[in-house]
Parts: C-alpha cells; structure tokens; sequence
C-alpha cells in the first residue's frame, strides 16, 4: 500500500534508537512494493534533522552520510504538486488544525492523493484521523 511518510518517521527508519515494530513493518512494506510520498520539504527536513543527529554526536558524518544514501534508496516519490497548495489547502489546513505550515504539507498531501499517512507526530496524526486519514504511528 502506497503511503505519505514525514520526516519524523522515516527518520526512525535510519536512526536505530528511534525505530519501533510499527516503522520497521512500514519500511519493509516499501520492499514490497509499495511507494512513499513526499512534499519537497522532506529533503530539507530530513538533511535538517540528520544535521542536528551529527552535532548532537549521535552520528558521525559518515553515517550521516550511510543514512542520506539509504533514504535516497528507497521508492520514495517527490509530489511536485504539493508546492502549488502551499498558500492555498496547505495553509488553510494549518490554520485548521493549529499545525505548522510543514506538517499541513504532509496532511495536504495525503488527503489530497487518497493514502495513509505515516508520521510519529501526534498533533499531525490527530489532525489527519480528524480529516479521516488512516494513520500509521510509533504504537
């Protein structure tokens, strides 16, 4: 089953310490087949976090590097369209839902293209159960 993953929960799929039985079964859908979607934002967000991992000394740059390599490995898909909702469905999902204009993205899209959305972010899973969203999490 495709799905629309944020950067917290495809973060567990390379940071072992924050990886759980739901992320790692999510994961080995991906070599089954199924297809993850992303907002562009994802890039940066996840070259953010992983920044962060490495200052934090929780990574060494070369496995900073093995994670981006690894992520870039995987069937995940940039929705292009997504930037085009920006002011629009995304900003007034925001504003909805009181979630930041980075977490709408990813509601955005998942109500947008019909799929479940894959996140660790409570507030952004609350506000895609609200929206009917079938929602993938840590549990």
């Amino acid at each position: 089953m495709n799905f629309v993953v944020d950067a917290s929960f495809a973060l567990a799929w390379v940071l072992q310490d924050e990886a759980t039985v739901a992320t790692d079964e999510i994961l080995d859908s991906l070599g089954e087949g199924a297809k993850a979607f992303v907002p562009a934002l994802w890039l940066w967000e996840i070259g953010n976090a992983l920044l962060g991992v490495e200052r934090r000394k929780r990574a060494t740059t070369a496995e900073v590097g093995r994670h981006l390599t690894l992520l870039q490995s995987y069937p995940i898909e940039i929705d292009e369209a997504a930037v085009n909702q920006a002011w629009i469905g995304t900003h007034l999902l925001a504003q909805k839902h009181k979630l930041t204009g980075y977490d709408a993205a990813y509601l955005e899209l998942a109500i947008r293209r019909g799929l479940p959305l894959a996140t660790l972010d409570t507030e952004l899973a609350a506000a895609a159960k609200a929206e009917k969203i079938e929602v993938f999490a840590a549990s």
